[in-house]
């Protein structure tokens, strides 16, 4: 039997310096809802010009809410921004409604869809960081007096508080600990492929704008394994892992990609926070590619949200190619190279020649053709190129075999004593 899904309003405060997004934060507070197995049944809406610090809904429209909520049926009260504790109590309270803020979704959307030892802890310990502040909010209920040895002045309540509290900062302390050690594996495999000397192409955007999509066209493009598909799926943050696929070109070039968590307007701090080193995979990029719902009304958005976001989390100089995805869906000419972007369908698998074109002019970029003599008793350069290289020709003469190579500069300056042309 299905799962019957909790009735839920959704509530916010439209302030004067959004007005811009706001139709379209409560829209994705709805597509947030839907991920949660949640039935959106009704909006509520106050435009004021910050939410009120208490109730965060003013007075009067609380008023409004209460019979709306018999009405509709509701469960469950959703809110557009972060409460306070104090916000959650008193909004319980009077509304006799359980009440979850936007960050709650997305955590609990999160603990939903991590699948790795590394994304579960990641998402606990940014769970229990959320949960922790919050612990003062039951302060009321648990406040009963208690006597006895070293309790005179404290409350039962108060001393259940602060085991729990403790109880929260221990856990946080042992999830960080396990966690820390998967981060220093995952730093060490970042060494390694740096030494290696192959660049890494990293999948950033929104979520659901077909990131994951992107790198499966790749590879199967370059790859007949299906065991190297990554999930993809038509909802928000189908993808928490990190996944990284080596992509080998039919000239001997090769490149990493690497797709992880999309991002999210007001994506919680503690999750940033938490999936920081998952993230470090896009800092350390050789090229972004940041994938845009072109189909999407609201893309211009989502492009600000992502692009703010690359800059919390470190991103400097690193170049970005933006790929305009979905591009069948709102006419023109397709695939199509402009400026700064290609426009294509991943779905469609269209255009994704022309994506990899300018992923290789921006990757490849430095590397140059040369014509080396390499000696018979040094054959494993032959083969070290073959693998490496592109060889263009090859010759043979009584001093050695002649080849005519494309490679990254870096061997070439390596073998520069076999160079003759």
């Amino acid at each position: 039997m299905e799962e019957q899904k909790l009735k839920a309003i959704a509530i916010g405060v439209n302030t004067k310096d959004r007005d811009n997004d706001f139709e379209y934060g409560m829209l994705e507070l709805k597509g947030l809802a839907e991920a949660r197995h949640m039935d959106v049944v009704g909006e509520f809406t106050q435009n004021m010009q910050r939410p009120d610090h208490v109730h965060y809904l003013g007075k009067g429209k609380i008023d409004e809410l209460i019979p709306l909520i018999e009405e509709w049926e509701a469960d469950v009260i959703i809110s557009n921004d972060e409460l306070s504790p104090s916000q959650i109590r008193v909004l319980e309270k009077k509304l006799e409604l359980r009440v979850m803020d936007r960050t709650m979704l997305i955590l609990d959307i999160f603990a939903e869809r991590a699948k790795t030892r590394e994304a579960q802890l990641q998402v606990e310990v940014a769970q229990l960081q959320y949960m922790l502040p919050r612990l003062i909010g039951r302060r009321e209920s648990l406040g009963r007096q208690g006597g006895g040895s070293g309790l005179a002045n404290r409350g039962a309540g108060e001393t259940k508080l602060e085991l729990d509290r403790r109880r929260i900062e221990d856990r946080i302390t042992a999830l960080r600990k396990e966690l820390d050690s998967l981060v220093e594996l995952r730093s060490t495999q970042r060494k390694q492929r740096k030494k290696s000397g192959i660049p890494v192409v990293s999948l950033v955007g929104y979520t659901n704008a077909g990131k994951s999509t992107t790198m499966n066209a790749f590879i199967e493009r370059f790859h007949q394994n299906n065991d190297k598909q990554v999930f993809e799926k038509d909802m928000l943050f189908a993808t928490l892992e990190t996944s990284v696929r080596n992509i080998t070109l039919p000239d001997q070039k090769s490149f990493l990609l690497t797709d992880t968590v999309g991002f999210v307007n007001k994506l919680p701090h503690q999750l940033v926070k938490a999936f920081r080193s998952t993230l470090e995979e896009v800092v350390e990029a050789d090229l972004i590619i940041h994938v845009v719902d072109l189909a999407d009304p609201h893309h211009d958005t989502m492009m600000d949200v992502t692009d703010k976001t690359l800059e919390d989390i470190g991103v400097g100089d690193t170049p970005i190619l933006y790929a305009f995805n979905k591009a069948d869906l709102v006419g023109g000419d397709i695939p199509r190279v402009e400026q700064g972007g290609v426009y294509y369908s991943a779905k469609q698998r269209i255009g994704i020649e022309e994506l990899l074109g300018e992923v290789k002019k921006q990757i490849f970029g430095d590397y140059k053709t040369c014509t080396m003599l390499i000696p018979y008793d040094q054959g494993q350069l032959i083969s070290y190129f073959n693998q490496q290289a592109t060889v263009l020709e090859t010759e043979y003469d009584e001093k050695g075999t002649i080849l005519k190579v494309e490679c990254r500069e870096s061997d070439a300056e390596r073998y520069r004593d076999y160079i003759i042309a």
